[in-house]
This record gives structure tokens, C-alpha cells and sequence, in this order.
């Protein structure tokens, strides 16, 4: 295991990349360089500097301040998003496989497929268009859209289990269903959850940082990267480093966690691995 970390060609700058910005989020939590509530007009839109090194906005505020609680604000849509995904999604998919063709896998199947007609930016304008719009309303639209997700591939991958000669056995010795999901199915999809999980978080902070671009996801004074893109638009051609810095930000966020998922997959899955090799 530690030989394939190290030699994994993503592995490593995947998890380089993901500890970067996730440091990041957890010092903003008790120190960011500016408070980013304090409007500093006389020194609005500066370029990168030694006292502000990514610049500061058209309200004088300081961008790497921004970035750092944004990356906050990015990571724990997303997490708790994706949490909510598979608390739900499992469930439902170990579930279906169990029932495979009875009433409860084909209503848990069409329900997914309700789901998926409606994408999550589209979900989130219902739910915004009831409650308002909040983060809060912005993890609840992209968990409800990554229900379905782990539903689906818990489902399949609990199917290609069932006629295993172990699961048989246990069927034998009078295990139910639902005992036989958690004790010997649930730990061998475990992997594949793991490796979706990772790919998921990085499209959560790509579907918060979208939402928040729309107005849909955090509200001011709560730092976010897709507003900072919003914000920047008009001015690009003025403070090109308004719009750089965020989305920077979100590319090598989404890059990392992308590569940190296809080395977990690769370390993971023997197969893959001596497929690659």
C-alpha cells in the first residue's frame, strides 16, 4: 500500500493539492490576514502587492483573506453535501440490490431517475424560490442531487456480490438481507464509495461555487468563490486579478481532488493498477 502511494503519478499532487486548500480553510477558521467585513475604499482594487499579495477587490478588501474563508465556505458545502448523498444513497442502493426486481427496488430505481431529470442548479431554484437563499439551501440541492448517485453505484456494485459463493453461505446459515448488506456487501463496495465520494466533493465545490455565481448559494458577508467570479465580471478588464484568484482557486481545488480520486482508485483496485502498469 505504501509502494503504490509512492509511486502513484496523482496520488501525491492530488493530495498536495487538496492539503493546500484544506489548510487553508482550517486557518481562516482562527486567523485570516484582513477581516473581510471592513471596507477599505482608498485602497480598492490594488494589484498583487507585499500587503496584499492577491490584491484587494472594488470594495478595498483583501483577496487572499476572501480565498481562504471562501475555501471554507467551498469545503464544507461540499462535505456535508456529499455526506448527506451518502447517508441516504447507500441505504437505498444496498436496499434495491437486495430486493433486486421486487416493489422496493423499482420504486427506489424510479425515484433516482425523478432525481436525475432535475439538475441540482435547477433543484436549488425551487428550494431558493420556497426558502431564500443560504448556503444552507445550497448543500440541501446538491445533497438531494447526490443521492441518486451513491444509490446507483452502491446498487450495481451490491448486485455483481449477491450470487457470490460467500454471500450464498451466508444466506445458508440463516443471515436475513439486511444483515448480509452491512456485514458482507457494504465492506466490499466500500472502495468504489470511497473513490465516488472523492470525485463527488470535488463536483459539490464546482456546484457551490455555480450556485453562489447564480445568487443561489451564500449570502454576503459570507466569503464565496463563485460570487467573487460574479462580482469580478464587470471589472475584468480593469482588475483582471479579481476574477484570476478565484478561479484559480476552484481549478486546482477540483484538479486535486480529480488526481487524489484517480490514485485512491488506482491503490484501491489491484486490477486497474496492473492494468496501468
Amino acid at each position: 500500500m505504501m509502494g503504490a502511494f509512492l509511486h502513484s503519478r496523482t496520488l501525491l499532487p492530488g493530495v498536495a493539492l487538496t492539503l493546500v486548500f484544506t489548510l487553508a480553510a482550517l486557518i481562516s477558521l482562527v486567523w485570516v490576514p484582513y477581516d473581510i467585513t471592513v471596507l477599505d475604499i482608498a485602497n480598492r482594487m490594488k494589484p498583487p502587492n507585499w500587503a496584499h499579495p492577491f490584491g484587494t477587490d472594488q470594495f478595498g478588501r483583501d483577496i487572499l483573506s476572501m480565498i481562504m474563508e471562501g475555501a471554507r465556505t467551498s469545503i464544507a458545502v461540499a462535505l456535508v453535501a456529499v455526506g448527506i448523498g451518502m447517508i441516504i444513497g447507500v441505504p437505498l442502493g444496498l436496499a434495491a440490490a437486495a430486493r433486486k426486481g421486487g416493489m422496493i427496488d423499482e420504486v427506489i430505481m424510479r425515484a433516482n431517475d425523478l432525481v436525475f431529470a432535475f439538475p441540482s442548479l435547477l433543484i436549488a431554484v425551487m428550494i431558493t424560490a420556497v426558502f431564500g437563499a443560504s448556503a444552507l439551501n445550497a448543500i440541501i440541492a446538491i445533497g438531494i442531487f447526490n443521492i441518486p448517485v451513491f444509490a446507483r453505484l452502491t446498487r450495481g456494485a451490491a448486485l455483481s456480490l449477491w450470487n457470490r459463493e460467500y454471500i450464498l453461505a451466508a444466506r445458508v446459515s440463516g443471515k436475513g438481507p439486511a444483515r448480509i448488506s452491512l456485514e458482507h456487501i457494504l465492506p466490499n463496495v466500500a472502495n468504489l464509495l470511497i473513490v465516488q465520494g472523492t470525485i463527488q466533493f470535488s463536483l459539490g465545490i464546482l456546484a457551490e461555487a455555480g450556485l453562489s455565481y447564480v445568487g443561489l448559494g451564500a449570502q454576503p458577508p459570507v466569503a464565496s468563490w463563485g460570487r467573487m467570479l460574479a462580482d469580478s465580471q464587470t471589472m475584468i478588464s480593469l482588475a483582471p486579478h479579481l476574477a484570476l484568484f478565484p478561479g484559480l482557486a476552484i481549478l486546482l481545488t477540483v484538479l486535486g481532488l480529480n488526481l487524489l480520486g484517480d490514485g485512491l482508485r488506482d491503490i484501491l483496485d489491484p486490477r486497474l493498477r496492473r492494468a496501468r502498469i
